[in-house]
Formats: structure tokens, sequence, C-alpha cells
């Protein structure tokens, strides 16, 4: 029997990028304080941050003097959890609906199809930009609410109308239009028919979102649109938007001044952001092919 490289690779990463997670900030060499060194006393003279990847700063430092790589793993909680957040939100959001309009027609079916409609015709980055640009998102006190249901909901009409089409099909199995035909209640319907045969491609496509959700939100970093932020009043008639997370995302929009200054600074955000994405890709197809072969 052959094995599923796909699914161990995706398998490896996953368990790695957990234990990033949930591991690294107890690490010895992780310095959960981050603490700002701007100016450091050597025996040269004075050195100034942002200081080079080096044995003492494996990642280098950012423009604050933080150890980047502290800085990577302490952010790794907060990313994940914003892109599990979104997806959560997203499939339950999706499923209802998908439920809901099962035989293709009615009230459900039609907001299902003009929610696809209306947001497929652009771009998810611009959907996400322009919405989350909104200024009562903007200086709003729960935008980190908010935005997650924005960028959840953004893309509910692709996620549902797949949804749609996978109960549809089962809808039209035998087995299913017999227990129609004697009265099963819907309740039994969906926990006995429905959602067992739909899970395996439910699972499949929730890590492949994982993987769209971590690079839309790398994206909206690069445009230094953060999902964690707030308005700080610095004087009267003036202020300035600040970031209030250490996410991966936020990190690549901050430094996005530095890729010809100090490249260490942007590269090693982007580098973990793209590790996610590859992670949940990987891990997405092999369950894809693992489901297939069990099918067969």
């Amino acid at each position: 029997m052959r094995r599923n490289w796909t699914l161990i690779v995706g398998s490896s990463f996953l368990i790695f990028l957990m234990m990033v997670t949930l591991v690294g900030p107890f690490l010895p060499f992780i310095d959960t304080v981050l603490e700002s060194k701007r100016v450091v006393f050597t025996s040269d003279g004075i050195e100034t941050a942002p200081f080079e990847p080096s044995d003492k700063h494996i990642f280098g430092t950012d423009r604050e003097g933080r150890d980047l790589l502290s800085v990577i793993v302490v952010g790794a909680k907060d990313t994940l959890f914003l892109i599990l957040g979104i997806a959560l939100l997203r499939y339950g959001i999706a499923m209802v609906l998908a439920l809901l309009s099962i035989n293709k027609k009615g009230p459900a079916n039609w907001i299902l199809q003009g929610w696809h409609q209306v947001f497929s015709a652009l771009p998810v980055i611009f959907s996400a930009i322009i919405l989350l640009n909104l200024p009562i998102f903007v200086f709003n006190d729960n935008r980190f609410i908010w935005a997650i249901i924005i960028l959840s909901c953004i893309e509910v009409g692709r996620v549902g109308t797949v949804l749609q089409n996978q109960f549809y099909r089962i809808k039209r199995t035998p087995y299913v239009e017999a227990g129609i035909t004697v009265g099963v209640s819907p309740f039994t319907l969906f926990t006995k028919y429905y959602f067992p045969n739909a899970l395996p491609e439910l699972i499949v496509q929730f890590f492949l979102d994982l993987g769209r959700i971590a690079l839309l939100i790398g994206q909206l970093g690069i445009f230094s649109i953060f999902i964690t932020q707030e308005f700080v009043q610095l004087s009267y008639g003036s202020g300035e938007i600040v970031n209030t997370s250490f996410n991966w995302a936020t990190l690549l929009g901050e430094a996005r001044g530095d890729v010809l200054r100090s490249f260490w600074i942007p590269f090693f955000p982007a580098f973990a952001l793209a590790f996610a994405v590859l992670t949940f890709n990987i891990f997405g197809e092999g369950l894809r092919k693992h489901f297939h072969r069990l099918e067969s």
C-alpha cells in the first residue's frame, strides 16, 4: 500500500505549527516580555536597533530592538486563533444557509446565490479592503470582532454553495430518499445521513480555507490594513491608528518599509505566514487523498 506522503508531510508541518503556538512561549530562549531595547552599549560603542541576525538574535530584531524570533512565536497564537475564528464563523453561517436551501429553491437559496454572486464579482482582497476601511469599522471600539465577521462573511456564499451542492448530491442518493419517504425527521436526516457523508469533504475544504484565510490576512497586512488596531488620540484634533497585536500579518504590514534597509524584519513574518498557508494546503490535499482512497 502506497504511503500518503502529502498527508505525512502536512501532518508534520501542522504538528510543528501547533508546537510553536502552544509550547514555543515556554521555551527558555523565547522572551515573552518583548521589552524594547533600541540602544545597546558595547565595547565598540553604541549600537541602535534593528540588529542583524546573529548568535544572540537568530532572526535579528525589529526596529524596537525586540528579538524577532520571540515576537513571531508570541504572535503565533493570535495569528492561528484569528484564522480559526474566521473559518469557524464562515462555515457555521454557510452550513445553515446550505441546509435551508438544500432543494436549491426558496428564500434561503436566493440569499445564498445572491451572496455568492455579489462577492464573487470582485477579488476577495478588494472586498476586504473596501469593507474594513469603512469609517464605521476603522474607528469602532469593537473593530476586531467586526473584522472577523466581515472576513468570515465575504466568502460565505462560495462556501455555502459548495456545501449546498454536496448536500443536494447526498439528498438524491437512494438511501436518503428512502429515509425521506418513511418520514425520518430533518434532524435525524442531518445527523445520520447528510453530515456523516459530507464530513470528509467538509474537513478537506475547511483546511484548504484556513490556507486561503492565512493568505488573505497576509495580503491585508501588506496593504497595512490591520485587523487588531485602535485609534489613539495624541492631541486635540489629531491621532493615529496603532496596532494592538503581534499577529504575523500585522508584523508584515508594519515592516513593509524595511524591505530594503533591514530585509529580515519583513522576511521572517512573511515566511511564517507562507509556512502556515503551505501547511494547511498540504494537509488538506493529504486528507483529500486519504478520503478518496477509503472510498475506492
